[in-house]
C-alpha cells in the first residue's frame, strides 16, 4: 500500500474533520501522496483550554503509533499543536504542527503577522507557543472572534473573522493573517477576498 500523509483532528468533531478535509482538497493531486483526514474521537468537542490539549497528547501518540507503517508524515491538525513534540520523539516520520507551520509560512510571506483566534483564552496558550519558538517579535497581534470550536459552522462567524482580520491589518499592522483554527479552514478564500 502507498505511503499517507495522515491529517489528524484531535478533537472528536467530524465536521471539523471534514472542513479539513475539504480545505486538503487543493493538495490532492493524481500520482501524489494519499492524503487521510482522521477524528480522534477520544477527544473533546473541540480543543480550548490547556486541559483539552494536555488531554489529548496519549490518545494521539497511540493512534498515530497504529498508523506508523503507512504513514509518510503526520499533521497535528489543531492550532494548539498538541502532541507535536512528543510524536516528534515517538516516530522518525516528519511531524507537522499546523500552528507552528502556520507562523513559519506567514513570516516568509511578511514581516509580521496577525492571528485570528476563536476565544480570548486561547491567546495566552498561543503566546507561549509563539515565545518558544523565540518568533514574539513578528507576531504583530492577536484577536478573538469570540466563538467556541463547535459553534464555527454556526452564522456569523465570517463576519466576525472578516472584521479581526481588519483589525489586525489596519490596527496592529499585521502583512500577513493567519486562521487561530483548523475548524476556520472553510473560510480561508472568502476571508482572503475580503480582507
Amino acid at each position: 500500500m502507498p505511503p499517507v500523509i495522515y491529517v489528524i483532528n484531535p478533537n472528536s468533531s467530524t465536521d471539523v474533520t471534514a472542513g479539513i478535509d475539504a480545505a486538503m482538497a487543493p493538495l490532492r493531486v493524481v500520482g501524489g501522496l494519499s492524503i487521510e483526514c482522521l477524528t480522534l474521537a477520544e477527544g473533546p468537542p473541540g480543543i480550548q483550554t490547556q486541559r483539552d490539549v494536555d488531554g489529548v497528547v496519549v490518545p494521539l501518540l497511540a493512534l498515530a503509533r497504529s498508523l506508523e507503517a503507512r504513514a509518510a508524515a503526520f499533521v497535528i491538525a489543531c492550532f494548539s499543536d498538541p502532541g507535536l513534540h512528543a510524536l516528534r520523539e515517538a516516530t522518525a516520520k516528519p511531524v507537522f504542527g499546523i500552528s507552528e507551520s502556520a507562523a513559519l509560512t506567514a513570516m516568509t510571506l511578511g514581516q509580521t503577522f496577525g492571528v485570528i483566534a476563536i476565544l480570548g483564552t486561547s491567546i495566552p496558550r498561543h503566546l507561549r507557543g509563539w515565545g518558544a519558538m523565540g518568533i514574539r517579535d513578528r507576531l504583530a497581534g492577536e484577536v478573538a472572534i469570540g466563538v467556541e470550536v463547535t459553534d464555527l459552522a454556526r452564522g456569523g462567524t465570517l463576519d466576525r473573522m472578516i472584521a479581526a482580520g481588519m483589525r489586525l491589518r489596519d490596527e496592529h499592522g499585521a502583512q500577513v493573517l493567519v486562521m487561530g483554527c483548523a475548524g476556520m479552514a472553510g473560510f480561508r478564500d472568502a476571508l482572503q477576498a475580503a480582507v
